[in-house]
């Protein structure tokens, strides 16, 4: 699927919020994510934009003195197998490196072989375990570290 990667902003909103929803037991709202766009100057997001305008992907990072803490990277069930995370991912690690961030962190659930093997071919590698950080089951979460 052809996408390009783009900064994330108000437009993309309604899509993001309908990613979120069809890819987390506990979505963030749609006001969260407002809040992201407009109020948190730390937060840097990404989207992945059809020819159309459509968002079917998005990458959420935060900008942590020099850490970049990623939040979330999901695309559209529709969307899914077709290089779009990679890309989201591969885009947000140059984000970070123009802002001179020199590692980033993330959490990702045990269960979610897809995402680990992502994270892995990027050059992530597994530090530690936050045992029962899922609220919705008290699944266990992986921290992935890249030093960039």
């Amino acid at each position: 699927m052809d996408v390009r990667i783009v900064r994330a902003n108000i437009e993309h909103l309604k899509d993001i919020a309908l990613i979120e929803e069809l890819s987390f037991p506990i979505p963030w709202s749609i006001d969260s994510i407002k809040n992201e766009f407009e109020a948190n100057t730390r937060a840097v997001y990404l989207a992945a934009v059809t020819e159309h305008g459509k968002a079917v992907g998005y990458a959420g990072m935060w900008d942590i003195v020099g850490e970049g803490h990623i939040t979330n990277i999901a695309v559209h069930p529709d969307c899914r197998n077709k290089g779009i995370a990679s890309k989201l991912l591969d885009e947000m690690i140059a984000c970070a490196k123009k802002r001179n961030i020199k590692s980033l962190t993330l959490e990702v659930r045990k269960s979610n072989i897809a995402a680990i093997s992502l994270y892995k071919k990027f050059g992530f590698v597994e530090y530690g375990i936050r045992k029962g950080y899922y609220e919705d089951n008290g699944e266990d979460a992986i921290i992935m570290w890249k030093y960039l």
